[in-house]
């Protein structure tokens, strides 16, 4: 008997042991939750529009609600995180396969939240402070991107990939797109630049403001503007433009080949048949990339410079035209890697978004 009454005592602290040992651990993992001092992965940082954003890490699910920054993403190699973006988020073509969520000026932010992002991307000249807001009061983080020049662009896209976690990938693209910017100045240093008019819309007459990053871009490509505003958009006069007398009439080939309706427009009407480059024809057509700040408007500086100035790309064409005529000899032992090639805003909604 008393050896039973042992056993079962010693089977009852036994058991009383180990539920104290059982409670302690829940107490500790309660404890541990609820403690102040531990908190979430993030990292804060300072946007491009001096905002403090908390941004989870690793970021995994990224919504752009902007087209420069959905080709931004796909320049730097982070397709695979983009999990939904704007309807007019169309390059490359593999954008259009991303779930929409809508227009850049009026997101719809329930689509938004059930795509379950952990950082939204805005572009501060396009997407309106009241999304952020809203956002914000979701609990979703908004990083905001805020270029000017060519050269922001550059910088904020290496900073964008810095804070995405692929600062290697920002770091190479930079530098590939700063070597393109500098062998081009170079080239275009001796040639004096030309006069021209970039335009947004024939009618009305829109242009570009000079401290847009449009006007930087067609500097990059040996231009200068005739438009001295500091609008963004300044709706100009074409009597002020016929006075001024352009070299050059610049478009950007979106929207469904406007720029060439425009362009057959312009020389049946008679005020714009005053012009010098409408009686010659001196008009040069780009790629809508001119349009967004994003790393693919290099490419288009590149197409205008040699439009603008073809005096200083001769030796490079009669070497395309020759390979073209005689392909090179495949040599495994001396061939060298191929170059790689680059993969390379206006007053309605549907036109920002498209060039934003």
């Amino acid at each position: 008997m008393q050896r039973d009454l042992r056993l079962r005592i010693q089977r009852a602290a036994s058991a009383a042991l180990v539920m104290f040992w059982l409670g302690a651990g829940s107490a500790r993992a309660q404890s541990y939750a609820a403690s102040p001092d531990v908190a979430p992965a993030g990292r804060e940082v300072v946007d491009e529009a001096g905002r403090t954003v908390m941004i989870p890490q690793p970021v995994q699910r990224i919504v752009s609600l902007a087209p420069s920054l959905t080709e931004t993403l796909y320049a730097l190699g982070l397709q695979d995180r983009l999990v939904g973006d704007t309807d007019y988020c169309d390059y490359p073509e593999d954008a259009r396969k991303k779930t929409k969520v809508g227009g850049a000026i009026n997101p719809n932010l329930e689509q938004i939240a059930a795509l379950r992002p952990d950082l939204v991307l805005v572009t501060k000249s396009l997407n309106r402070y009241d999304t952020v807001r809203a956002l914000d009061s979701l609990g979703i983080p908004a990083y905001a991107t805020d270029p000017h020049t060519v050269d922001e662009i550059v910088s904020s896209t290496e900073r964008l990939a810095e804070i995405l976690g692929v600062p290697e990938a920002g770091n190479a693209l930079a530098l590939d797109l700063e070597h393109h910017l500098s062998a081009l100045k170079q080239r275009l240093g001796a040639f004096p630049p030309r006069r021209v008019l970039f335009i947004v819309w024939a009618e009305p007459l829109i242009s570009v403001g000079k401290d847009t990053f449009i006007a930087d871009a067609l500097r990059e490509a040996g231009a200068v503007s005739i438009v001295d505003s500091t609008q963004s958009w300044p709706q100009m006069n074409l009597e002020e433009v016929v006075k001024l007398q352009p070299e050059f009439l610049v478009f950007a080939a979106s929207h469904g080949g406007m720029a060439a309706r425009d362009i057959d427009a312009l020389t049946s009407l008679p005020g714009w048949r005053i012009l010098d480059a409408v009686r010659n024809r001196r008009f040069a057509v780009i790629s809508d990339a001119v349009n967004r700040p994003a790393p693919r408007i290099i490419s288009a500086i590149e197409d205008l410079a040699r439009q603008l100035h073809p005096e200083a790309f001769i030796e490079v064409q009669e070497k395309e035209k020759l390979e073209k005529e005689i392909p090179p000899k495949t040599n495994r032992s001396s061939a060298n890697p191929a170059h790689r090639a680059m993969d390379r805003e206006t007053p309605s909604e549907e036109a920002c978004a498209c060039a934003r």
